[in-house]
């Protein structure tokens, strides 16, 4: 952390301290949840969670070196701390305190699909020019996002941060502690409907980001997006559009893949034209890299160095991984799915040669309408002329019954039931797309299918 003493801190969340008024003036190493890694004059702020309530680990977090804790229930030991109604809440008022000692520009990014991968390769073409931070893993939330914030240091020059929701209010609670500068929309899908009820409901949602946009931003928008298109204005600018439409301000044209580790394409943009080769498959990764490439451009990077930055991005965990054993192709892509990519990832697996199976899951969260959600990915993989579906889970019976008919299909409630019978339905060759939403625990579908 830059700068940021304890009492700085006891300011902003308004909490009451009990400790040696002395300690106040210390400068605090860093903010932490985990216990694991207080250091020296660390504050440690005690989360109750659903499996482990920090509070627990206060007394062992002094002893190695934390100069307080901030917490919502008196410690019984002896020790400095703060007392706040609500730690989280408390560590949302600190973030927000610690990002105003920060003048360098800040880059909100969310969207049903793609937040990570967007962020990742925006980190990678600002990182050409600039010392970037920016948001570790998927810490998107109202945790995650402060934890962020609290990593920034005294030289970083731009700081990229993810901004994940699931329902109303949650996107503002998250802009008012960023305050963006360039605030970037990757698309509006058919996620978290439990709680956004449609599209409409995510755009209402998602675009709460731009009440919190700093004077002279800019919003960042996908132009292959009908939800986002229909915005014309944010704060009196017109956004900068990327994508694969014509009338995108940034665009790509001759896009092709070679089926293994890369997609190359041309970026267009008024005023110029450049190559550039994306390690990762599938259009959508490309339009995540005219996204940066617009991030690039409006921070004042040439050709060369987006083209470069492009060509460092490294797909993360299991985001369209591509896995080559002796005799399968795996495309690991089973960290979360939505319908919006499910669909960009069958659309991938089909542009592969050879035979070409889909291993296909619930999508969580869907609402009243996961049934025909599911219904239209049966026929999705139809339309692209899939070998073998293989679907499991309850919701996934939807994909079935409508693929079933059309193309070689099979269900299987379970994982368990579904291993028995995979060594046969698979052959030497395939290229296996494993996708599902993350509560489905799919990986361990891909370390069966790394093995055989």
């Amino acid at each position: 952390m830059k700068s940021f003493t304890l009492k700085q801190a006891l300011d902003a969340c308004k909490g009451k301290y009990f400790g040696e008024m002395d300690l106040l003036s210390t400068e605090l190493s860093s903010i932490v949840t985990d216990s694991r890694k207080v250091k020296k004059n660390s504050l440690f702020a005690a989360i109750v969670g659903e499996r482990v309530d920090g509070h627990s680990f206060i007394a062992q977090c002094i002893e190695v070196g934390a100069v307080c804790a901030l917490c919502e229930k008196a410690p019984a030991d002896n020790v400095p701390y703060i007392l706040v109604e609500n730690t989280k809440q408390a560590l949302i008022d600190v973030a927000t305190a610690y990002r105003l000692t920060f003048s360098i520009p800040f880059i909100g990014i969310s969207g049903s699909v793609g937040k990570t991968t967007t962020k990742e390769m925006i980190a990678a073409v600002l990182s050409q020019k600039y010392n970037v931070h920016k948001t570790q893993g998927n810490f998107n939330n109202d945790l995650g996002v402060p934890l962020t914030l609290f990593a920034l240091e005294e030289e970083h020059e731009v700081a990229v941060i993810e901004m994940g929701i699931s329902d109303f209010g949650e996107m503002s609670v998250l802009a008012q502690i960023v305050k963006p500068d360039v605030c970037v929309l990757t698309n509006i899908g058919n996620c978290h409907l439990e709680c956004l009820g449609d599209r409409d409901g995510v755009r209402k949602a998602k675009t709460e980001m731009f009440d919190f946009m700093q004077e002279n931003g800019i919003a960042v928008l996908c132009k292959d997006d009908d939800k986002l298109c229909e915005i014309k204005d944010v704060k009196g600018k017109k956004p900068i559009g990327f994508g694969l439409s014509e009338n995108a301000d940034f665009t790509a044209e001759n896009i092709e893949s070679n089926n293994e580790d890369r997609t190359s394409f041309t970026v267009k943009y008024e005023g110029g034209e450049f190559k550039a080769t994306v390690f990762a498959l599938g259009k959508h990764m490309v339009s995540n890299a005219l996204c940066a490439t617009a991030i690039g451009k409006h921070f004042g990077l040439t050709d060369e160095e987006i083209a470069k930055g492009i060509g460092e991005y490294k797909p993360s965990g299991s985001r369209q991984n591509v896995i080559k054993t002796e005799k399968l192709t795996i495309i690991d892509d089973c960290y979360n799915a939505n319908p919006a990519s499910m669909r960009a990832s069958i659309e991938t697996l089909a542009g592969f040669s050879g035979r070409r199976v889909a291993i296909l899951g619930d999508m969580k969260e869907l609402g009243a309408t996961e049934n025909e959600l599911h219904q239209e990915i049966g026929r999705f993989a139809v339309e692209k002329k899939l070998d073998l579906v293989i679907a499991i889970g309850d919701l996934a019976l939807n994909i079935y019954k409508e693929a079933r008919p059309h193309i070689d299909c099979e269900w299987f409630s379970t994982w368990e039931e579904a291993k028995l019978d995979m060594y046969e339905m698979l052959t030497i060759g395939d290229t296996v797309l494993v996708k599902a939403s993350h509560s489905m625990k799919f990986e361990e579908i891909v370390e069966y299918l790394k093995e055989l």
